[in-house]
């Protein structure tokens, strides 16, 4: 797996990934145009579609619904140093049978690359 991510002048970058662009900038308040998703809500994103992916298998292979699943994700800032630290994900899933297969959808998430990354720390080169 590979991206490129390419500065575009002041706090704007362009990731590039395949042949999709994402646009990342800051908030106006951090000398941004407010043009993109911030890196941590990057971060939070592709946790959530990760999730995602995963719990919409669970269902199909379940013959359940998946129209309407919706993943929220959140975590909080932690200092010393900085970093995002208790991550939350919940996931809404409108189907009547949702409660009795809550515990077979969680772990269906478990399989999630960005997930388990994230419990596994890396190693980061640079």
């Amino acid at each position: 797996m590979k991206v490129t991510v390419e500065h575009l002048g002041g706090v704007q970058f362009e990731i590039k990934a395949r042949q999709h662009r994402i646009a990342c900038d800051q908030p106006s308040e951090n000398g941004g145009f407010d043009e993109g998703m911030t890196p941590p809500e990057l971060l939070l994103a592709s946790l959530g579609s990760c999730a995602g992916f995963y719990a919409v298998q669970y269902l199909k292979k379940h013959q359940l619904p998946t129209e309407g699943t919706i993943i929220r994700v959140s975590a909080e800032k932690a200092q010393n140093p900085p970093r995002m630290n208790e991550f939350r994900i919940e996931i809404e899933v409108p189907s009547a049978f949702a409660y009795e297969h809550r515990e077979g959808i969680e772990q269906a998430v478990h399989h999630c690359l960005i997930h388990n990354t994230l419990l596994h720390p890396p190693s980061i080169w640079h």
